[in-house]
């Protein structure tokens, strides 16, 4: 049971379901299911202009916009996969970078254009939002764990300047829509399994009736893990209701629930060990059962009002987040009045927030002027305490406080559209306030970690957009953003202190060029370029014991480009193409957290692939349903520290196939799948965690494996 000072929810939303030929393409072609023209396997002409509320907060041809957007549909999110992950939807999306750690612990770990890349467990600096309800925390930290893949309808991913529009979060966005519940009722089932002992089930129901659509689904996924001790069970359920209250207004009700409960945690490996044994895992892990359970349930509302050309946007939301973490840090030998928070973490976490914006359309001169304003607020207060960890076995108490982040946020927006220009702009100034109640002091050596630390800041955006021809737009962007730390980043000092309120935002110019091109009939072509200067980027400044503490460096500097290229041939064959090559190195020399021992200016920060490279060829036979696809994937290495003089995680070529099958019969939609992914066998490095004290940087991804799945709708 979960010690804390509140008691679990008494009823959980979660419920609990019972349960081909290949080569790497070296070739500019790839899948056509994601990004902005967001092909599906439905082989057709592409839809090579889909709308986006992203970035603009209105529907808008991403086409149009002068930002790095793509979109991930719905084929690509469930045909073929197991909708466990994010990564497995995102990974043919140029500029993001989602590792599957194998470790459901500790969540996925993703990064945009590099940021994010440090984080040690959870996303950070990356807005995650789905349905309009933010899944971010204020302080920037977030799980993608909680998004429902199985009723995703479309995923939307904002990189470069215009994320500043989302405050807090330098690196971009990611946003999830669900499906909305139309027409007669269905009923849908799917269950699939795979290698080491993973298997998926899922139920969903969807409809409209009286007025009021909608959507019910609920699944549960177990696994035994590929690597030792990372076995884990996850139940999610959501529900999703839609009406329109009259002709000019809609009510949006959501909730979901995610129980995750003795999730093992396999920690990473020292370099001699994943050569040796890539499965198994240190023997700390075991002997201190490092294991996390988590129980999340978060329900919200949106309410959408038009007056005339003009509409009124309200949303709110509320929810709880219950933890308990084993982590493999002894501390039994040390006096309880140390400033060690020993080695089980516990929290119950409430959180709040509301939302609003006006939408104001008009004539302009010759063109039309869009305009919003708004502002976010949101809330969190975590009741944390920490205790030794005995053996796996809860010990003394060690830690007991309550830490209290808001963030309050006014913003306008503006869009003018004129023969062959566009121009966009927006500024938003964000308020972070963080408190810390600290009611655990036994002594002078342990201390009064109370104490409060507030952040402003006001990151401006520009955009404008060049019709070249009917076929081709090139646009400009410019930005500055920021990124607070978050208070996993403060909760400890150097040299064994107390919470870290000197910490600072880092500051960041982001600068972006791009072309978007269709090409023919059936193409589509995205090209961006950009550049990110940054002050006092957040880095790691000393891990030991358990226990990671962060300093500001100097500054750092990230070029790059990112190519996606869509098209549907003849024959019912789709390509797709996604490229990303990211140079991001420390721009000034700064002190480690070893003493005497410098980081040099030009060293590759760490966590970071320079080089990502997708390709996907996909057919299928429309009179048969039959569908078959195959998938290149290539990663250059990545550094795991920030003097880069310890082994990189190497570099990686890996091979995916996939077959469907589709039968319509009477009122059922049948549907089955057959996947191999690494299909050469090859050994990798799926992860790192950035900067480990113990030089247990490294998290292995499994070799060959196979998955399939057998889906079932029906109609009334």
């Amino acid at each position: 049971m979960i010690c804390m000072r509140h008691k679990t929810p008494a009823q959980h939303l979660s419920a609990v379901l019972v349960s081909a030929l290949t080569a790497l393409l070296v070739m500019p072609a790839g899948a056509a299911e994601s990004v902005d023209s967001a092909v599906s396997v439905d082989v057709g002409v592409p839809v090579l202009s889909p709308l986006v509320v992203t970035g603009s907060r209105v529907e808008h041809s991403s086409f149009d916009l002068p930002a790095a957007i793509d979109v991930v549909d719905r084929a690509r999110i469930t045909e073929g996969q197991a909708r466990v992950n994010l990564s497995e939807a995102l990974v043919a999306v140029p500029g993001i970078t989602i590792q599957n750690r194998q470790n459901y612990a500790q969540d996925l770990q993703i990064s945009s254009r590099g940021f994010g890349a440090r984080s040690a467990f959870g996303v950070r600096g990356i807005k995650l939002i789905a349905d309009g309800i933010p899944a971010s925390m204020p302080d920037g930290q977030g799980q993608a764990a909680t998004f429902n893949l199985d009723q995703a309808e479309r995923i939307e991913v904002l990189r470069g300047p215009f994320s500043a529009i989302y405050g807090n979060h330098a690196g971009g966005v990611i946003q999830l829509f669900t499906r909305e519940g139309e027409g007669a009722p269905s009923l849908e089932t799917t269950l699939s399994g795979g290698s080491y002992g993973s298997w998926k089930a899922d139920a969903a129901a969807q409809g409209k009736a009286g007025g009021v659509g909608y959507v019910l689904d609920a699944s549960r996924f177990s696994t035994d893990g590929y690597r030792d001790h990372s076995a884990a069970t996850r139940d999610q359920a959501m529900v999703k209701l839609s009406a329109d209250l009259d002709p000019d207004s809609r009510l949006t009700l959501l909730a979901n629930g995610l129980r995750q409960h003795d999730t093992q945690d396999p920690l990473g490996l020292t370099w001699a060990a994943f050569q040796s044994s890539p499965r198994s895992v240190a023997a700390v892990a075991e002997s201190f059962n490092t294991r996390k359970r988590i129980d999340h349930v978060q329900g919200g509302a949106t309410y959408q009002r038009r007056f005339g050309e003009d509409r009124l946007q309200i949303s709110a939301y509320t929810g709880t987040r219950q933890v308990i973490q084993y982590q493999s840090i002894s501390s039994v030998a040390l006096p309880v009045n140390s400033r060690t928070s020993g080695g089980v973490v516990a929290f119950d976490r409430a959180f709040s927030g509301v939302g609003a914006r006006w939408i104001a359309v008009r004539q302009l001169g010759s063109g039309s002027l869009t305009s919003t304003a708004g502002f976010d607020y949101e809330r969190s207060v975590d009741d944390r305490l920490g205790y030794d960890n005995v053996n796996g076995v809860k010990g003394r108490l060690r830690r007991d406080e309550r830490d209290t982040v808001s963030s309050f946020d006014p913003y306008v927006q503006t869009e003018w559209q004129s023969g062959r220009w566009g121009l966009s702009a927006g500024l938003r100034h964000s308020r972070l306030d963080f408190r810390v109640a600290d009611h655990f002091n036994v002594g002078s050596a342990n201390g009064d970690d109370s104490g409060r630390v507030s952040y402003r800041r006001t990151t401006p955006v520009l955009g404008v957009l060049y019709k070249a021809a009917p076929e081709l737009n090139l646009y400009l962007s410019a930005a500055h953003g920021f990124e607070a730390p978050t208070f996993n980043e403060m909760f400890y000092s150097a040299a064994g202190g107390g919470f870290n309120f000197r910490l600072q935002p880092a500051r960041s110019v982001h600068l972006e060029a791009g072309a978007k091109a269709i090409i023919g009939n059936d193409s589509r072509a995205n090209l961006a370029v950009f550049q990110v200067r940054t002050q006092d980027e957040l880095v790691v400044n000393d891990s030991t014991n358990g226990r990671t503490s962060y300093k500001n460096a100097g500054r750092t500097l990230r070029q790059g480009v990112e190519l996606a290229l869509d098209t549907a041939w003849h024959h019912d064959l789709t390509a797709r193409l996604a490229l990303s090559h990211l140079r991001a190195v420390y721009d000034e020399t700064f002190s480690s957290g070893t003493p005497g021992v410098s980081v040099a200016a030009g060293n590759n920060i760490p966590g970071v692939a320079a080089t990502t490279l997708f390709g996907e060829l996909a057919w299928k036979h429309p009179a048969s349903g039959f569908s078959a696809a195959v998938e290149g994937i290539y990663r250059s290495q990545i550094y795991v520290e920030d003097s880069n003089r310890q082994q990189a995680a190497p570099a990686y070529t890996l091979a995916n196939l996939r077959f469907g099958f589709e039968q319509h019969r009477a009122g059922w939609k049948l549907k089955e799948f057959v996947r191999v992914d690494n299909l050469f066998d090859r050994s990798y490095v799926g992860s790192v965690i950035v900067g480990d004290g113990n030089q247990r940087y490294y998290e292995s991804a499994p070799g060959r494996n196979w998955l399939a799945g057998v889906g079932a709708r029906y109609g009334f």
